[in-house]
């Protein structure tokens, strides 16, 4: 028998995650990278992440920790394939989330700022965002989702308040950047939003990592390591890239679950046919 429409997803197996519980692992997850973050940094002598030095101490190895923690947490709660794999499919249409991702980040690098730091750097920058792009995926997308769905929520509500979370964590920024965190919280809840799709239409949590990792490596390619003076005008791709697709799923937001009840009528057998067996 099919699913209807919006009903709430059954419960996954494996352990059971409380809302509080979900929070106490999020708080060590930033913990990890904030407070770790700055303890090795000071342990390196390192400040600054225009060096390759400085981005091993202050980005490299807090954030592998916490992807470390990250998929500990999703290995002792029995959650490695609900958590890496999506069984909610979307409308094919949805692609065009990924594919505008994909054109951002590839007008989006700096590549000739890239080149002057020279190689070691720029593999090292590159591992450093999948890092960030598989944790934060794992963290939001993989136990996130996951946490929302086995509370019963309908799978709106799970893109709204995994996107929020989100959203929310990033702002604990404000403490190194003020009020500017405001605003970009905002613009990670959207983006959250966007990887989500990218889970669901790709059926697994895989793509939306490597995708957002490769979109943080084009942001700070020409901006925040990089410190480009002159300005680099691929770096408006990502953000017209939030306009173009925060547009499209305006309108098409209601268009984004399959009609399931359209499929079980459009396949309901006829007068003297028997149902196929499924």
């Amino acid at each position: 028998m099919s699913t209807p429409k919006h009903v709430a997803a059954p419960r996954i197996s494996g352990r059971h995650l409380s809302y509080l519980l979900f929070a106490v692992i999020v708080v060590v997850y930033l913990v990890i990278i904030q407070f770790g973050g700055t303890l090795i940094a000071g342990w390196g002598n390192e400040d600054d992440t225009v060096t390759t030095r400085g981005v091993v101490f202050t980005m490299l190895i807090p954030l592998g920790l916490a992807l470390a923690f990250t998929y500990g947490v999703i290995a002792t709660l029995g959650w490695w394939r609900p958590a890496m794999k999506d069984d909610r499919p979307v409308n094919r249409w949805v692609w065009v989330v990924p594919i505008v991702l994909l054109v951002a980040i590839v007008l989006g690098i700096d590549y000739s700022a890239l080149a002057e730091k020279g190689w070691l750097f720029v593999i090292t920058l590159l591992v450093v965002t999948q890092f960030v792009g598989w944790g934060e995926e794992g963290m939001f997308r993989g136990i996130g989702v996951t946490m929302l769905r086995n509370h019963g929520l309908r799978e709106g509500q799970v893109a709204l308040w995994s996107s929020l979370i989100f959203g929310v964590v990033h702002l604990t920024n404000v403490f190194g950047h003020g009020a500017s965190a405001i605003p970009q919280a905002i613009a990670v809840s959207l983006a959250g939003y966007f990887f989500y799709l990218t889970r669901r239409v790709s059926g697994g949590n895989a793509l939306n990592s490597v995708l957002h990792g490769l979109f943080d490596f084009a942001l700070l390619s020409g901006s925040a390591i990089l410190l480009d003076q002159q300005g680099y005008v691929g770096s408006f791709a990502p953000i017209l890239a939030y306009v173009i697709l925060g547009a499209v799923l305006l309108v098409k937001r209601r268009d984004v679950e399959p009609n399931r009840a359209a499929d079980v009528s459009g396949s309901a057998p006829g007068k003297g046919q028997s149902p196929r067996a499924v």
